[in-house]
């Protein structure tokens, strides 16, 4: 009993890895299925202390900020990051989970035992904080309590049963603020796009629950239609077609035919080696800001500009054969600056903050330029908007490595002393490289 009331120490933490990776599985399935359990339990309680660890460290770090004479407003720069960093997670992630437990922890007094005990979740109890967070701390107490103080009947009942019974019992507790947080809800619908399997990729549309379901009934509409009649007999690919069609106006006249070309303007930007794009090489390319496609797609890609006598325009980019690491592009179109920013980008491709992977914002300097940085693409890195404030928060430092046989690579130290290193992706395929500015018109 004395043990468990002693700091967890990191190298027993350790220990306790080494013990799970190496330990044989059990023969009997019995013995499987309660090991199974156990896990479960043991990694929602552990995530339950990076929960409460997370917390303390914060609380920490504003305390120093604010003996350094931090305005209050920037005392909070950097946190989540830096527990972003250790939990190898996106730095968005980082914010959402240290903004959750900070609040369940003070609020929700219930919710954080049956976290801390294994009995929910990561998930759950962040759902419950969400679902809550629009009340008063008095109110959001009631919901704690009426839902989590029996937390053997909280862990029996299922995520939607939970999110369900938090959202009636806010809105009988607090009408006003439910009614409040939908209207703010509506005015942050947006459209957003991110990589899929295959050379695909997701569209999603985040719209007001009237209008999200009115436009999936027009689509289905349309392709009950088309399947009625014959005309097709796949309705997913009939609804992903009508909705292609009516955003962009018109699509190539096989709207069967699975990535029918756009004919509206629209620039792609692609990154192949030049035995790629000759047909000699099946190395993948990469599209600006999505990621790797196949060599033929990227081909196609190409020969569909072609065809439609549109604008291709090629920039040649220079690469180490053996590392893959891009050292220079050139350009006729392009002042210095503008074109420096462009081969950062080229040659990150994503905020290069690890495990970040948001779209570069801001071409930054790791050795600021006021530290006698120099602008250049050895001290350039492209960054997020929101990793590069972070970095700019006390006890921050980023440097360049040389590491030969690597692509450019930077340390971040944070103000812990923790360093991790961030590395430029190699680029597509070998020898010379190729960005094809591909722009489709009508």
């Amino acid at each position: 009993m004395e043990n468990l009331l002693t700091p967890v120490d990191a190298d027993e933490v350790r220990a306790w890895v080494q013990r799970v990776a190496g330990a044989p599985i059990a023969s009997d399935d019995g013995a499987r299925v309660d090991e199974l359990r156990e896990l479960e339990t043991l990694k929602a309680a552990i995530e339950a202390r990076q929960a409460r660890i997370a917390v303390d460290f914060d609380a920490s770090q504003r305390a120093l900020a604010a003996e350094r004479g931090v305005p209050a407003a920037r005392q909070g720069r950097g946190i989540a990051e830096q527990i972003a960093l250790a939990r190898r997670i996106s730095p968005h992630r980082g914010r959402v989970l240290l903004g959750a437990a900070k609040s369940i922890h003070a609020e929700m007094p219930h919710t954080a035992r049956a976290w801390r005990e294994g009995r929910i979740t990561e998930w759950r109890a962040l759902t419950l904080g969400r679902e809550t967070a629009c009340l008063t701390r008095e109110d959001r107490g009631t919901v704690d309590a009426e839902l989590a103080r029996d937390a053997e009947a909280l862990e029996a009942k299922s995520d939607r049963q939970v999110e369900g019974e938090a959202r009636v019992l806010a809105a009988r507790l607090d009408a006003a603020s439910v009614v409040e947080r939908r209207r703010r809800a509506e005015a942050e619908r947006c459209v957003t796009i991110r990589p899929a399997p295959d050379s695909m990729v997701y569209l999603t549309a985040l719209l007001p629950i009237a209008r999200g379901v009115a436009v999936y009934a027009a689509l289905r509409r349309a392709a009950d239609t088309a399947v009625g009649t014959g005309v097709a007999t796949n309705r997913g690919q009939v609804m992903a077609d009508t909705l292609a069609t009516r955003v962009l106006g018109q699509i190539d006249s096989d709207t069967s035919a699975p990535g029918g070309k756009p004919v509206v303007p629209v620039t792609i930007n692609l990154v192949m080696s030049a035995r790629t794009l000759l047909d000699r090489s099946d190395d993948p390319a990469e599209i600006a800001g999505f990621g790797p496609i196949p060599a033929s797609l990227a081909r196609q890609l190409v020969a569909d500009a072609l065809d439609a006598k549109t604008r291709v325009w090629l920039r040649r980019l220079y690469a180490e054969p053996l590392s893959g690491r891009l050292i220079a592009m050139d350009s006729e179109r392009r002042l210095f600056p503008r074109q420096l920013g462009d081969f950062l980008q080229l040659r990150d491709r994503f905020c290069r903050n690890p495990w970040c992977n948001s779209l570069i914002r801001h071409n930054d300097h790791a050795q600021p330029a006021e530290a006698g940085g120099d602008t250049s693409a050895d001290n350039g890195q492209g960054l997020c908007e929101q990793c590069n404030h972070a970095k700019q928060a006390a006890g921050w430092h980023t440097r360049v490595v040389d590491r030969p046989g690597r692509t450019h690579t930077v340390e971040i130290t944070t103000p812990t002393g923790h360093t991790y290193r961030s590395q430029a992706p190699p680029a597509p395929g070998t020898g010379l490289q190729v960005r094809v500015d591909l722009r489709f018109a009508a």
